[in-house]
């Protein structure tokens, strides 16, 4: 079957930069498509990144070439559906090659309503970002003069509370039986925009409960966890409305993991500041070192915003990024707190961090002093539900 021809379209950029390209997946409504324009690092795993709800407002761009290469995978879903606003890439290719493929990415892009600008030199838009910084741009079949009053319509992520729009809305979980024969964890994870490999890895060794991000600290308590882990999810951290008194209300009351988004808010809620990066880490390719082993790992990434290392009074740095010196994990001197900026679930990789679920494993058994008791949360804790189909 051959490809349905291709309509011309272009990006605009905040600053006037303009680049070129065909339209493909679903068409852009009123022929636009705006938001925060960011570039991706990674070689393989684009269905991963497309569904990552940490992309909530941004159009992604794939610094590697060749995008849909595999298709995509029925399994591989990261969350419900897309959150990001579309995508641009070089080549987008039409005819899949894998045993494992369910449907072409340009029509994965159709069913789900996402606009794709294909043919476009991402090289140079990538260096231009990491030239002028991430910012806000338009693209579709519009006229360039509509494109740009677009783009400087577009408020971009900075300010805005992302997480409301991605958030599950009502409680569920994720029942488990470990290998080891041990009774499981009870695990609540604040859903600050969680990806399903997060909860996989967790599974492993817990009973898994995700609530909404406003749900309340009171209202988590009172399910008994014997640990709390606060999620990635999208956007300014500064913006998620709640999040510091949330944590504020767990800390000293039980333990507290962060990853990412998660980890940016248990730095804030512990007095550290935050700050927005010139264009973003995104990207599987992230060397980080352990502070206390000297052992580096290469890192999956995906966030505009960072913790500053500014000395908040009883906060430990435990990880740096190799490449820029950021804050790339910390832990709390005072309560059983700690987080990590990179994604050790790594979906789509690498695997270099996958360790430390297992190590938050061993955490959890060293400060509950013994196994736990094998009730789930459904013992007496109200539970409104299982996992959503569509989650």
């Amino acid at each position: 079957m051959r490809a349905a021809a291709r309509r011309g379209g272009a990006l605009v950029l905040a600053d006037g930069e303009t680049f070129e390209g065909e339209l493909a997946g679903a068409p852009p409504p009123g022929g636009v498509t705006a938001g925060e324009v960011v570039f991706n690092t990674v070689m393989s795993g684009y269905q991963e990144v497309l569904t990552d709800p940490s992309y909530a407002g941004q159009i992604i761009a794939f610094t590697y070439p060749h995008i849909g290469n595999y298709g995509v995978v029925d399994a591989d879903f990261e969350s419900r559906r897309p959150f990001c606003r579309g995508l641009v890439v070089r080549d987008l290719v039409a005819t899949p090659s894998s045993w494992r493929a369910t449907a072409s990415l340009d029509s994965f892009l159709m069913r789900c309503g996402l606009s794709c600008l294909a043919g476009v030199d991402t090289r140079r838009l990538t260096r231009h970002i990491r030239a002028a910084g991430a910012m806000v741009g338009a693209f579709g079949s519009a006229a360039e003069a509509d494109l740009r009053a677009a783009a400087a319509a577009e408020p971009g992520t900075d300010g805005v509370d992302l997480v409301a729009a991605v958030t599950a809305e009502r409680p569920y979980r994720r029942p488990t039986a470990r290998a080891d024969g041990r009774p499981p964890w009870r695990l609540s994870v604040v859903d600050f925009g969680v990806k399903t490999s997060i909860l996989r890895r967790l599974a492993a060794f817990g009973h898994v409960e995700v609530v909404p991000a406003g749900y309340g600290a009171e209202r988590i308590l009172a399910r008994r966890p014997h640990g709390v882990l606060l999620s990635n999810g999208p956007g300014d951290p500064a913006a998620v409305a709640g999040a510091t008194d949330l944590i504020g209300g767990l800390l000293d009351a039980v333990p507290v993991f962060g990853i990412c988004l998660g980890h940016q808010l248990l730095a804030a809620t512990l007095g550290c500041e935050t700050f927005k990066l010139p264009f973003g880490h995104h990207g599987g390719n992230h060397p980080v070192r352990h502070l206390a082993s000297g052992a580096v790992e290469i890192t999956s990434q995906n966030h505009n915003f960072s913790v500053a290392d500014s000395g908040a009074p009883g906060v430990e740095v435990t990880h740096l990024n190799l490449n820029d010196g950021t804050v790339e994990g910390l832990r709390s001197l005072e309560a059983a707190a700690f987080g990590v900026q990179h994604h050790p679930e790594a979906g789509p990789g690498p695997h270099d961090s996958h360790h430390v679920f297992a190590t938050l494993d061993a955490w959890l058994g060293e400060l509950h002093g013994s196994a736990p008791d094998g009730a789930g949360f459904a013992a007496g804790c109200g539970l409104e539900s299982d996992a959503p189909a569509d989650r």
